[in-house]
């Protein structure tokens, strides 16, 4: 590797994006050479994701080209992206749970024929060349669903192996694995960059990106700030390069949140490794709690571990100061617990029923005539839905409208009404203005102002930091899996977090 840039068989030139009024990329100029570990480090919104899908043939710049061996492209279709040996790997493994892997890691491609017939012993042999130097050791016919985390990723790695990939991008690899997984990945990423294979490597984790790669590329606001070599900088000058300043003096409360006074919900010690450890919280009535941090930081699964939708192996949940016995969502609702997830098409609604439906399902005990019959009052369940609809303004035609056909925010908010019907107490909500547009967000705010003054605990979680500041009424900071800081939602700033996010619990607590 060299840091010539006339010896880059891939570049990135000038290249600038906008959605709307957002400018996701900003001249942005980029050398990957053969063989290379390329780190890609930026705060949330950096322009890091938009890249790579320009990369993918998944969105044509404004402004710019990528040449590639000399040849220059204003925009690469997918299908163009692939032919030049582009595969990317997100943090979301794309494979098919009921497929083996020699099904998974041939997908989409040609495979060995006989007499007209897949050859599946010839395809197994072919993929079995590709995994065995990668250190395979599960047998490749069983179902990929059945294998650990870092075995998958071993699976969509041969897949580009297999698809004679030149450059290999990985989203957040380590995000979800042990350290001895992390670990086995290292030594393949390294191995690939030494057969050649140029490796772009985005993540969040300074220490292990300064360990593995050959340059890195710092993004802020959508632009490329600098690309320096990990020995030339530290972990602390970095995050000052992401940051844009440095933040001296920031007290880093390691111990979870400071004590509440009569706390409505109390979590102590939830513990569910590799991505949640020994993370403590309370929540008193009516104070929105912001949950930040970068990706894979462990907001999300903290929060299914509390309302039961993953089994935690260490942890206490507390409301009222009475210990809840919660094993599943159900235990949480019964609980008056509530979580909105944040895939709310595939997790939080049925889209194809009405809004009416929507909003009542998670009340129709309450709702049903006789509790040994499935009837219920349709009379009390309309009121109940028109209630809700116009209090929190959700714009349908009517109540019989199919949930699926209305905006994002307004199905957002048919979510939100579903619990509040339910006369929830602890209301956890993740990324619920993910996707929606200006208005639909500041309508959501409104929504979650509202239930705090009415006496409701509320969670909130984005990755959107600059959201959280003044919304809330304090912000716990994770990185790793542990809380790593606690700050005043209303006198904090988008900097101080993302400062405080890429710190690590084993960090002395002043921080120059």
């Amino acid at each position: 590797m060299t840091d010539d840039p006339e010896s880059s068989w891939l570049s990135v030139r000038g290249v600038s994006k906008r959605f709307g009024g957002v400018q996701a990329l900003r001249n942005v100029s980029l050398d990957l050479a053969r063989g290379e570990v390329h780190g890609l480090v930026g705060a949330n919104g950096a322009g890091k994701s938009t890249l790579i899908r320009t990369l993918a043939g998944l969105v044509a710049p404004d402004e710019g080209a990528i040449v590639v061996d000399g040849t220059s492209h204003e925009k690469l279709s997918q299908g163009r992206s692939k032919a030049l040996g582009f595969s990317f790997i997100h943090q979301e493994l794309s494979l098919v749970a009921h497929f083996n892997a020699v099904e998974n890691a041939l997908l989409g491609l040609a495979k060995p024929k006989r007499l007209g017939l897949v050859s599946w012993t010839a395809a197994e042999r072919r993929v079995r060349g590709a995994l065995e130097p990668l250190g395979c050791r599960f047998s490749l016919r069983q179902p990929v669903s059945t294998l650990s985390l870092a075995d998958r990723w071993l699976v969509v790695i041969a897949h580009a192996l297999l698809a004679d990939a030149r450059l290999i991008a990985m989203d957040e690899p380590t995000a979800s694995l042990a350290a001895e997984e992390s670990e086995r990945l290292y030594g393949i990423v390294r191995r690939l960059a030494a057969d050649g294979i140029t490796v772009v490597y985005v993540s969040h984790k300074l220490d292990e990106v300064r360990a593995l790669c050959d340059r890195v590329t710092v993004f802020r606001n959508g632009e490329t700030v600098v690309t320096v070599r990990p020995a030339d900088v530290s972990r602390k000058d970095l995050v000052t390069l992401i940051v844009g300043h440095e933040l001296p003096h920031i007290w880093v409360g390691k111990e979870g949140a400071a004590d509440v006074e009569e706390p409505l919900l109390r979590v102590e010690g939830m513990t569910r490794l590799p991505a949640v450890r020994n993370v403590s919280l309370s929540l008193a009535r009516g104070e929105i709690l912001g949950l930040a941090g970068l990706v894979g930081a462990g907001r999300t699964e903290l929060a299914r571990l509390i309302v039961g939708a993953d089994k935690r192996e260490a942890g206490r949940v507390y409301l009222d100061g009475s210990e809840l016995q919660i094993d599943s969502p159900h235990d949480a609702m019964r609980s008056a617990i509530a979580y909105v997830p944040e895939e709310r098409r595939s997790q939080g609604l049925l889209l194809r029923k009405s809004v009416d439906f929507n909003i009542a399902l998670a009340s129709l005990s309450e709702l049903r005539l006789v509790a040994a019959l499935p009837f219920i009052r349709r009379a009390r369940s309309e009121a109940v839905s028109r209630e809700l609809v116009e209090r929190f303004s959700i714009r349908t035609p009517s109540l019989t409208t199919p949930v699926g056909s209305l905006s994002g925010g307004n199905q957002q908010k048919v979510l939100v009404a579903r619990f509040v019907a339910t006369r929830c107490r602890v209301l956890i909500m993740d990324e619920p203005t993910r996707g929606v547009d200006v208005g639909a967000r500041e309508e959501m705010y409104r929504v979650m102002t509202e239930l705090a003054q009415r006496g409701m605990g509320v969670v909130f979680i984005s990755s959107d930091l600059e959201e959280l500041v003044g919304r809330c009424n304090r912000i716990i900071v994770m990185s790793q899996g542990e809380v790593v800081a606690e700050v005043d939602g209303t006198a904090t700033s988008k900097e101080e977090l993302t400062h405080l996010s890429y710190l690590v619990a084993r960090e002395e607590a002043l921080v120059a």
